[in-house]
Order: C-alpha cells, then sequence, then structure tokens
C-alpha cells in the first residue's frame, strides 16, 4: 500500500494469510444483488515488499465495475503495478497477474496461507495462488491497463485504469459511462443529489486495527464540491462525503464505483482518502473528462 499526502484505497492483503469473508464500505449496508457488474479485483505487484519474505512481490485487493462483457474500470493505482507471470511488466501497462470475481463475497479458501511460504516461498506462493486462480470458475484473468498519462508519484490527476476480461461475463445490464461534464451539471443543479459508492473495502480502519472487507457493500455519498479533497486533484478530482451518517468509502474500495444515485451512470472511481481511519471525505477521480472518455473509447466503451 502506498501512503503518501494521500493514501490510496487499495488494500494490500499479503499480510493476511488468506482473506476471509467480511463486512467493506464503511457504515453502508449489504449490496443485496444491487450491483451484479461491480467486481474485487486481487492482483500481483512484483515490487510490493511483504517484510514474511526474503523476496519481494505481494497481493493487493480493488474493486471495478463491469461496463461491456469484457471490460472493467477501475482505478490507475490498482492497474499500474500489475505483474506479468510473477515478473514486473514492461512499461506498466498489459500486467495479466489480475483476476476478478463478480461474487458477492469471493471464494479465497482456494488460496493456500501465506503463513505456508514463508520466509522464502514467495514465488511458489505466486505459483501456487495463480495457478488456483486460472482453475477457479469464479475467478477471471485479465489484462490491465492504466491511463496513458498516469504518474504513479501523482497517482490521483489520472487515476483511470482497464481490465480486458479473458473471457466474457454477461450480465443484464452494466456500469455506464457518463457524458462529458456530468458531474458539473448535477452539481449546479441540486447540490443535495445522492450518489451509491460500491466496493469491497475495509468497513473500518485505524493505526492498530481494521476490519471488514471482501464483501460488496454499498453507501450513498453527497458531492461535497468538484476541487478535490483539500485542492488536491482539482479539476479531475471529486470530494464526496464520507461520514459516521452518510457512510464512506475505506482500503479495498479503490477503483469501485460512484454512481449516481438509483442508476448505472458511472461518474468518478474511488481514489484516495486522507487518512488511515478512512474519515472524513472521499475522492473520486472523475470519469467524465474529455480525455478520460477518450481512453475509454479505444476499448470501444462510450457512453
Amino acid at each position: 500500500m502506498r501512503a503518501r499526502i494521500l493514501t490510496v484505497l487499495a488494500a494490500v492483503v499479503a499480510m493476511l494469510a488468506v482473506a476471509g469473508p467480511a463486512e467493506a464500505i464503511k457504515n453502508g449496508v449489504p449490496d443485496a444483488g444491487a450491483h451484479p457488474f461491480v467486481g474485487q479485483l486481487l492482483f500481483y505487484d512484483p515490487t510490493s515488499i511483504d517484510p514474511r519474505f526474503s523476496d519481494p512481490g505481494g497481493w493487493a485487493n480493488c474493486s471495478g465495475t463491469l461496463v461491456s462483457p469484457t471490460v472493467v474500470v477501475t482505478a490507475g493505482h490498482c492497474t499500474f503495478p500489475t505483474g506479468t507471470d510473477g515478473a514486473p511488466t514492461p512499461g506498466n501497462t498489459g500486467g495479466t497477474d489480475v483476476w476478478i470475481s463478480f461474487a458477492e463475497v469471493p471464494d479465497y479458501s482456494i488460496l493456500p496461507p501465506s503463513s505456508t511460504f514463508v520466509p522464502d516461498g514467495n514465488q511458489e506462493r505466486y505459483e501456487a495462488w495463480s495457478a488456483a486462480l486460472n482453475a477457479s470458475s469464479e475467478w477471471v484473468r485479465a489484462t490491465a491497463y492504466t491511463h496513458p498519462d498516469y504518474d504513479d508519484s501523482a497517482f490521483y490527476t489520472h487515476d483511470l485504469g482497464v481490465l480486458v476480461l479473458s473471457e466474457p461475463v454477461v450480465r443484464p445490464e452494466y456500469g455506464q459511462l457518463p457524458t462529458l461534464g456530468l458531474l458539473d451539471t448535477l452539481y449546479a443543479a441540486n447540490k443535495q443529489q445522492l450518489y451509491t459508492a460500491v466496493g469491497y473495502g475495509l468497513e473500518g480502519a485505524g493505526p492498530k486495527t481494521s476490519f471488514g472487507g471482501d464483501t460488496r457493500r454499498r453507501a450513498d455519498l453527497r458531492l461535497v464540491n468538484l476541487t478535490g479533497v483539500g485542492g488536491i486533484g482539482d479539476g479531475v478530482s471529486a470530494k464526496f462525503s464520507n461520514n459516521a451518517a452518510t457512510g464512506g468509502t475505506c482500503f479495498g474500495d479503490s477503483g469501485g464505483p460512484i454512481f449516481v444515485a438509483g442508476t448505472n451512470i458511472l461518474t468518478a472511481v474511488n481514489s484516495y482518502v486522507k487518512n488511515s481511519t478512512c474519515s472524513g471525505t472521499t475522492g473520486g477521480y472523475r470519469l467524465d473528462q474529455a480525455d478520460d472518455l477518450a481512453f475509454l473509447a479505444t476499448f470501444g466503451i462510450t457512453p
């Protein structure tokens, strides 16, 4: 997990023996089948450091939205570090060490506990986990692509990624892209408009403890402003409420959708919070910008 001025919402699971079913989204409610086109990513970053192992390599979770039978929209920081066959991906785009499940409670019981492989079996863990995921009928392997202008040192400026699935996932409906400048229009018309965040992230986090995760949940947010959290990401990020009264997002919700409430219109992806407790506000990376819509159009996806 990277932590700079901001804290990205990807959740590193390498520290866990096996991620187990529990709750997600802070103070939200179970999704209860409302968004069957939202899934949980599990990806391998070959450069991540897991202190239990003598060699690098770690696994992380994010969330994402199926916008066609073969295309998933997520955050750029969830696709950029993805490896290829256990090694770094040249150019940091097009990595294939990523899988996605669209189950409400993804099955992690297929993965042998990490404790089986410590301290010098990180490569063996990768081989065992990737083999189990490839053999699963639930988890679908994908190829990860990142916005061409993505900068990992300023991830929030172009925090958009895409997965192209190795096989189609058919749903009655899919997430829908926004039209150009949609959030500007909605915010000007009604500042009380509700938005719905969906994801598999932690339900709570703190300096010493965290709980929940790996179950699809949803929470209603309000759009606070269009200048980002603390002015960070002004013009490309939107600030959404993230508190006990309205619910919010936390680690593992990265890349998950922020819909216009009551619709499947995807206005932004969860991008960052500003503290380790996931309190205050959520930074959502806007998808209603010209460069993002142009990038998504290269995968055949348009509003």
